[in-house]
């Protein structure tokens, strides 16, 4: 099943149970699949990695917004965002855990033969390459970070 006929399907159940915050967040990613899906001119689905990444686009602009707003000290707005935050995560692979992405960093440390900061740039990239949609960037920079230092 597509990602987008999962999102239609969610969407029909929290408007039966009348669930707002779902209904928000779920439009908020058909509409962002539409529109990566329509940016290039045709009419053929997106790939899953594209996909991915425009959820995880979704999670961090909602968790982004909840962070300016405890900052500001208005947990009424930052409340809504984190719940959109969660509701989306659900479409999302599930995260890997820092240790296992220290793991696959050590395993590309082995292959690359890397040994100081110089290499951080040859580790990141075929770490993101291999962690994509499991990992966000800011685990995998800091355990790069770690392994290199």
């Amino acid at each position: 099943m597509s990602l987008q006929t999962q999102v239609m399907d969610a969407m029909k159940t929290a408007m039966k149970s009348k669930d707002v915050q779902a209904l928000e967040a779920l439009r908020a990613v058909k509409s962002a699949l539409l529109l990566a899906q329509t940016a290039t001119g045709s009419k053929e689905e997106i790939s899953e990695e594209e996909e991915i990444k425009i959820l995880q686009k979704q999670v961090k602009q909602r968790k982004d917004s909840a962070a300016i707003y405890k900052q500001q000290e208005r947990e009424d707005l930052a409340a809504p965002e984190l719940a959109q935050a969660a509701i989306i995560e659900q479409f999302l692979p599930k995260q890997l855990s820092a240790e296992e992405v220290a793991k696959v960093v050590d395993a590309i440390i082995a292959e690359t033969g890397a040994d100081s900061m110089k290499d951080m740039g040859k580790v990141m990239g075929m770490a993101n390459g291999k962690l994509a949609g499991k990992a966000d960037g800011k685990t995998i920079s800091s355990v790069v970070k770690d392994r290199l230092s």
